[in-house]
């Protein structure tokens, strides 16, 4: 626990690579189109749960393993985003399925320690192209799904994206009251 809060506190967070390919801007929101490198991420999925309650469950497993409940032992320092994905029902709510991932800082990338957590596991990914839009304050569900539906709505139809999943992603430590960082990511196909 102590590792986790000295990471979360003291070590500067490692941001996810990316290169911003493009800027648009309708209906009065803001997005990029982005290109983001793949890699390695710890992941934990949580079933059954409301949203707001699995991603908490789920951050608080990976915080641990990248503080150091992993088989070396070792503080690995933090990146942002935590990314959870979320699954939109037919109605536009989230369903009872969080997948919460970190990456793992650069230079664990070769060699992930191994979790402690059986719950935890370690995925390598392909980069990915996304739709992004940024937003403030302390995010839930609902501001997720309401940033969703704004990010759909300013694509419109021009654009081609996974419908059946997309990332809330969130930049911040919860000690972090002002200028917070939240972002919706459509990954486009």
């Amino acid at each position: 626990m102590l590792g986790m809060i000295k990471n979360s506190l003291l070590n500067t967070v490692e941001a996810w690579p990316y290169q911003v390919l493009s800027k648009g801007e309708k209906e009065q929101l803001s997005y990029e189109e982005r290109a983001c490198e793949g890699g390695r991420f710890a992941v934990v999925e949580v079933v059954g749960k409301p949203f707001d309650e699995a991603s908490k469950e789920g951050v608080l497993k990976l915080l641990k393993y990248v503080g150091g409940t992993n088989n070396k032992g070792v503080g690995m320092g933090m990146t942002a985003p935590v990314s959870m994905t979320a699954f939109p029902a037919e109605d536009g709510s989230l369903q009872q399925k969080v997948k919460v991932s970190l990456r793992i800082p650069s230079q664990f990338q070769a060699n992930p320690p191994c979790p402690n957590d059986e719950s935890i596991k370690i995925e390598e990914r392909q980069g990915m192209t996304i739709y992004s839009t940024q937003f403030g304050g302390y995010a839930k569900e609902t501001d997720y799904v309401i940033h969703a539906a704004k990010l759909k709505s300013a694509l419109g139809s021009e654009a081609a994206y996974r419908k059946d999943f997309y990332f809330c992603n969130g930049y911040d430590p919860p000690m972090k009251p002002y200028g917070r960082r939240n972002e919706v990511w459509f990954v486009k196909e």
